[in-house]
């Protein structure tokens, strides 16, 4: 054999080991958050189980022999190489009992399928059934919250427990349900006592020690000793690839068993906390009917009330008239939007509207604090201008979008309200206020009206590191918009003030009420040209289609806001931003643009990429602007440059060409890729 055939085979040995190391090493990590199941729950129901429309998860009603299942719709990875991954889990229940004595209980999961081959109801809780129990095939591992103590040798403490099954329903470990308090008590919990519980279930693969906690959610905070602390190597019972629910039965004995909100994480590290403020309200046991003496009893207080019946009417007519004030009328396209908030909530949280309250005003509204009840929240409400068809179609906008989206660089919406020419949508509160309030602190035209928090006068300077932060994170956010939600949202308003700043100064993008939303790889539709001065594409005008390529666009006047610290259009000159920058680029001295009020404390390199890229973001052809997830690889460092690439830039008086400062060829070297961000860096 040829020399040259020795060493291609050698690397090709490499190259495969490496590949199998690679595949080996990497686990897909899960985490997920359901606050509630009514939208976006990507769950498998079996059995009895259903999701209310309130958007709690139902496993069974109080029908006898009934059996629901509910898993995590993909599987996850429980094996890496010959060790249990780490998980974590927390989740709300609430088992309602009608009259005395229900059962049988529910189950946190994780079995090889989702389907649970002989399993039975009653004692058996729809896991396994008798004709399975013990066997090494099962591959179920679970924890069981039991409501009724089974006759038999399931090693059970009593009829009100907690236990940890291992491929059968005997338990290895069961306690009375309970929690511990910090200074050692033992508190019990009822577990069919029509209570919200929180339980907390985490397994340490390294120690491979299982913890168990449950506490009511009136409990403060999660106690601190565990009420289950057990040492099990779950190996044996685990597969490489696991599914993650819950179970529940009814037998004789019937109960209503709901899942109120869960949260899951693999990988290591506490599951996410959830927000007990927004539980899902589940259907309580209709009142007993009151005996004869408290009939009487009712009777007699009647009696007494006459003697104040001219007070009470008075009262009650005072009564009347407020709530008049806070009535509203619901629509039916509102019942279909979750989060909807009590006009009278809101009317409370900001002190009727006070000007006290007010955080700002712009065209679109009013923007004021608010402190919601009785969860304490600091909340920022929007009543938005009710200038007819359009400050209608904003609020219903952001609704129907921001409503449904999660994402760390989005504003939550919080909640809305319509109550009669009152439009109001409920944000959470960012601290910081918006970026152009930072931004541009100190020069002309500073302020912008748009109210969106605190706005301190004298607003600190941000540095290169939180600029560059900044950026990375409205990225991430507008490529959760254009290619990861379950529909395509252009945002058509993105801008210096419509990104905010929360307490740890990371960012969200706001202002929802002009973005348009289209399916996947459909065409966008023509639609009233809308926008800001400077940061509007060229081609809307001719089109009048907002399209994401738009968006790419106003994300490049963006890159130039926060490297320059001035607005795409000077206020006070009329200087272009665009034509500026384009002018230093054209001249070899890009970094003359950056900020001087940074005085030369940045990253010369990250600055050049920054302008660059946001030269390429501004090309007057849609169709060579990168997408934003290009984008977010530029600023990342991770896009390699593949044969040649140019920039061409147009305008009214002509074109400018950038190929001759930027063209890259590849060279016949064994390394043929090369950085972006060393070429744009100026090495």
């Amino acid at each position: 054999m040829s020399p040259s055939c020795i060493c291609l085979a050698g690397h090709l040995a490499v190259i495969s080991l490496l590949h199998n190391w690679l595949l080996c090493s990497v686990t897909a990590d899960v985490d997920f958050l359901y606050n509630g199941f009514q939208h976006a729950a990507d769950l498998s129901l079996d059995g009895s189980a259903s999701i209310l429309r309130g958007g709690a998860l139902q496993l069974t009603n109080d029908s006898n022999n009934l059996m629901g299942h509910a898993f995590f719709n993909s599987p996850v990875q429980a094996l890496s190489g010959n060790a249990v991954i780490s998980f974590s889990t927390a989740f709300v229940f609430d088992i309602v009992t009608v009259g005395h004595g229900g059962g049988h209980g529910l189950a946190f999961v994780v079995a090889a399928s989702k389907v649970l081959p002989g399993a039975s109801a009653e004692q058996y809780l729809g896991l396994l059934g008798k004709n399975n129990l013990g066997n090494s095939s099962n591959h179920v591992f679970a924890v069981e919250f039991d409501t009724v103590q089974a006759s038999g040798l399931l090693n059970e403490t009593n009829g009100n427990h907690v236990g940890v099954d291992l491929n059968s329903l005997v338990s290895n470990v069961s306690e009375p349900a309970g929690y511990f308090t910090d200074d050692g008590r033992n508190i019990s919990v009822t577990l069919e006592s029509a209570q919200e519980i929180q339980a907390w279930v985490d397994y340490d693969g390294g120690t491979k020690v299982l913890n168990v906690t449950i506490a009511p959610v009136s409990v403060a905070s999660r106690p601190r000793r565990p009420l289950i602390s057990y040492s099990i190597d779950l190996l044996p019972i685990f597969k490489q690839d696991m599914y993650v629910g819950f179970s529940a039965a009814t037998g004789k004995l019937a109960s209503s068993h709901y899942i109120l909100a869960w949260s899951f994480r693999t990988g290591g590290g506490a599951a996410q906390a959830i927000d007990l403020s927004r539980l899902p309200k589940v259907p309580k046991p209709p009142a007993p009917t009151p005996s004869m003496s408290t009939v009487i009893k009712i009777v007699a207080v009647s009696c007494v009330a006459t003697l104040t019946t001219i007070l009470l009417a008075i009262a009650l007519a005072l009564w009347l008239r407020r709530r008049a004030v806070l009535a509203e009328t619901l629509e039916e396209w509102e019942l279909d939007h979750p989060h909807r908030l009590p006009y009278k909530q809101l009317y409370k949280a900001t002190k009727g509207f006070k000007n006290s309250e007010l955080l700002g005003a712009g065209g679109f509204g009013q923007v004021y604090r608010g402190v919601l009840r009785p969860s304490g929240d600091v909340v920022a409400i929007k009543r938005i201008s009710n200038n007819g068809t359009q400050g209608m179609r904003e609020f219903v906008a952001e609704v129907a979008s921001l409503g449904r989206m999660r994402h760390r660089n989005l504003v939550e919406l919080r909640g809305w309200c319509k109550r009669g020419q009152d439009l109001l949508l409920v944000y959470e509160f960012m601290p910081n206020g918006s970026l152009d309030t930072h931004l541009f602190a100190g020069r002309a035209g500073a302020g912008t009206g748009k109210p969106r928090g605190p706005s301190p006068a004298a607003a600190p300077l941000l540095t290169w590191e939180q600029r560059v932060r900044i950026l990375r994170g409205v990225a991430s956010g507008l490529v959760y918009l254009h290619e990861e939600w379950e529909q395509v949202v252009v945002h058509r308003d993105v801008k210096a003030s419509n990104v905010l700043l929360g307490a740890d100064m990371a960012p969200r993008l706001g202002d929802f009420g002009l973005a348009r939303l289209c399916e996947h790889g459909a065409d966008p539709a023509t639609t009233r040209v809308v926008g800001t001065l400077g940061y509007m594409a060229p081609e809307i005008t001719v089109t009048a289609k907002a399209t994401r390529e738009t968006d790419v666009f106003a994300f490049g006047a963006l890159l130039f806001e926060v490297a320059c610290g001035r607005r795409p259009i000077d206020p006070a000159t009329g200087v272009n931003l665009l034509l500026w920058v384009r002018d230093h680029g054209a001249k070899g001295d890009l970094a003359r643009a950056v900020d001087k009020r940074l005085c030369g404390r940045y990253d010369l390199e990250e600055a050049r990429l920054v302008l660059w890229l946001g030269l390429m973001c501004s090309q007057s052809r849609p169709e060579v602007r990168p997408s934003m997830r290009q984008v977010c690889q530029y600023l990342d460092g991770e896009v390699e440059v593949q044969e040649e690439a140019a920039l061409v830039f147009s305008d009214a008086g002509g074109s400018f060409d950038f190929g001759s400062l930027l063209t890259l060829t590849w060279s016949s070297c064994s390394c043929n890729t090369m950085s972006v961000g060393s070429l744009l860096g100026g090495r």
